[in-house]
């Protein structure tokens, strides 16, 4: 399968406009999409609702999203009748094979004096792969402060830890829950895509992956994740995701859970795509 991650700048790209259509342009082979950064009513964005923008364009994809932020939108037409809107900024997570539950995780946040900080996300959902259930999620890190990301990766591998333990959407059952069948599990397999915002010389990559000892190599902890570019044999300063004058960084990941290690089968940057101030990075895996 092929899944990509994707930060598109609420669809800007590098000549400053809004293209919505050159976004899906750049992903629509992909099975599995993962994107950050997605408006709905922002006007910047022209005040469209993007979630919906995109998964018109891409019919043959189940989808959900998760807003990290939510403001209100609302106004009153003509006639004088409120219609309602949410102002919401967050992840999308789109596929072609059944996303069967979600959970939309908020991730820790702080308050600073003067620089923005905004509510991040993890959307996590369970995807109905032709090998099986994998967890698929799309994230989207902090990007101002180290301490912060520290916290949010200690969130997700807490999340890892204890997926077992907290099971899915719904468990059990009473009366007329659940309708149906019941909800799915929660799998320990799990795939993490989006925009981490930190470079892999940081205390914050290294709180996800383990360290690195000088005889034994990277020393990954059972709730942590791999990184699938250095699986891949992709060098550490390379895989570069975001061009900036100041140098080029790499700051989006495709990390997979350890008993994942084996299915995948290559990582590679989309250097030419011009949808937005990240480049897209694909992840090919047997799942």
């Amino acid at each position: 399968m092929r899944l990509v991650a994707y930060n598109i700048q609420y669809g800007t790209g590098k000549d400053s406009r809004v293209d919505i259509d050159r976004i899906v342009s750049e992903v629509v082979e992909a099975d599995v999409i993962a994107m950050q950064e997605v408006d709905r009513y922002w006007a910047r964005s022209e005040m469209v609702d993007q979630v919906a923008a995109i998964t018109e364009r891409l019919p043959a994809h189940h989808w959900v999203y998760g807003p990290g932020v939510d403001l209100d939108a609302s106004i009153r037409n003509s006639n004088g009748t409120l219609v309602n809107r949410r102002r919401q900024f967050g992840n999308l997570l789109l596929s072609r094979h059944p996303i069967l539950a979600s959970k939309n995780r908020l991730l820790p946040k702080m308050r600073f004096h003067t620089q923005l900080s905004l509510q991040r996300t993890m959307l996590d959902g369970v995807i109905d792969c032709p090998g099986g259930l994998v967890r698929v999620a799309s994230i989207h890190f902090a990007h101002a402060a180290e301490p912060e990301r520290l916290a949010q990766v200690a969130a997700l591998r807490a999340f890892q830890r204890e997926a077992g333990r907290d099971g899915g959407v719904l468990s059990g059952r009473h009366a007329n829950w659940p309708e149906g069948e019941a909800s799915p599990p929660w799998p320990p397999q799990s795939i993490l895509l989006g925009d981490f915002n930190m470079s892999p010389d940081e205390a914050a990559y290294t709180a996800m992956v383990g360290s690195d000892d000088p005889k034994y190599g990277r020393i990954t902890e059972y709730d942590g994740y791999l990184d699938a570019w250095i699986l891949q044999g992709g060098a550490p300063d390379g895989g570069h995701t975001k061009y900036e004058p100041t140098g080029n960084r790499r700051i989006d990941y495709a990390f997979v859970s350890p008993d994942l290690a084996e299915a995948v089968r290559s990582v590679h940057v989309d250097k030419d795509a011009q949808g937005s101030d990240h480049q897209p990075l694909w992840l090919d895996i047997d799942l």
